[in-house]
C-alpha cells in the first residue's frame, strides 16, 4: 500500500517502542538479576500476550497491573525471588524510559506543519503522563490518549475508533505511527493510514498487509508529508 499525506490532518502516535526505547528495563532489572536479557524479553512479550488475551476473555487490567504480572510471571520462569519492593522498583523503570533521539524535534516539526499530533497508547494515564514528562513533548502534543479510558487494547478497532472520536477526526485522516506490527495492522483495520516504525531494520510481518510507510525516524515522516 502507498502513503497518501494529502487527506492526513491528525497524526497519532503509539508510545512503548515507537516514542520511548522499552529496553531500556534492561538496566534496571540488571540491579537484581544476573542475567537480565531473557527475563527482560519474556516480560515484554508476556505483558503483550496478556493484552491479547484480555480482550477476549473479559480480563481487562490497566495496562501498570498488566505489567506487573507479567513481570512476575518473567520472574518466577527463571527462578528469579525478589520481593515486592524490588520488583515495584524494576516496574516503575516504565515512569522512567530513554526516548528515542528524533522524538522531540520530530514530532515539534510535525506540530508547526499544522499536524495536530496525539499519544494513543496502551499505557493508562499516569504512564504517559510521565512519557509526556520525561520525552519533553507536552508543549507539541494536543493530548494523550489511554486505552484505558475505554478498558480495551490495541489493536482491537475500538481503540483506535475511540481516538478519532476523541480528536474529532474522521479515520482516513488519521496516520497512526507506531513500531509495533500489530498495531500497525489495527489502525489500518479500524481505517487509518498506518506508518510503520521500523528503527531496527527488521521484516515486516505480512500476516494481513503491509503498511502505508514504513520510517525509521519522524524525520522521514515529515518529509513524507511534506513539512
Amino acid at each position: 500500500m502507498t502513503f497518501d499525506p494529502d487527506p492526513v490532518t491528525t497524526l497519532t502516535f503509539d508510545s512503548y517502542g515507537t516514542l520511548v526505547d522499552v529496553e531500556a528495563v534492561e538496566r534496571a532489572l540488571a540491579d537484581h538479576v544476573a542475567e537480565p536479557e531473557p527475563v527482560s524479553t519474556l516480560w515484554r512479550s508476556r505483558s503483550l500476550a496478556y493484552t491479547f488475551v484480555a480482550n477476549h476473555v473479559d480480563a481487562y487490567k490497566p495496562f501498570y497491573d498488566i505489567n506487573r504480572d507479567a513481570l512476575e510471571y518473567a520472574l518466577a520462569t527463571h527462578d528469579v525471588d525478589l520481593d515486592e519492593d524490588e520488583r515495584e522498583a524494576i516496574l516503575e523503570q516504565y515512569h522512567d524510559l530513554d526516548v528515542f533521539d528524533d522524538v522531540r524535534d520530530g514530532i515539534e516539526r510535525l506540530n508547526d506543519a499544522g499536524y495536530d499530533c496525539y499519544v494513543l497508547s496502551n499505557g493508562n494515564p499516569a504512564m504517559l503522563d510521565s512519557l509526556v514528562e520525561s520525552a519533553d513533548i507536552g508543549e507539541v502534543l494536543e493530548d494523550t490518549i489511554s486505552a484505558d479510558e475505554i478498558s480495551t487494547f490495541k489493536p482491537d478497532s475500538a481503540v483506535y475508533r475511540h481516538a478519532a472520536a476523541r480528536t474529532g477526526t474522521p479515520a482516513e485522516e488519521i496516520a497512526h505511527v507506531a513500531a509495533g506490527w500489530f498495531d500497525v495492522l489495527g489502525s489500518m483495520h479500524a481505517g487509518n493510514q498506518a506508518v510503520w516504525v521500523d528503527r531496527k531494520g527488521s521484516p515486516w510481518d505480512g500476516l494481513a498487509g503491509d503498511p502505508n510507510l514504513t520510517i525509521e525516524t519522524l524525520d522521514e515522516l515529515a518529509a513524507a508529508l511534506g513539512v
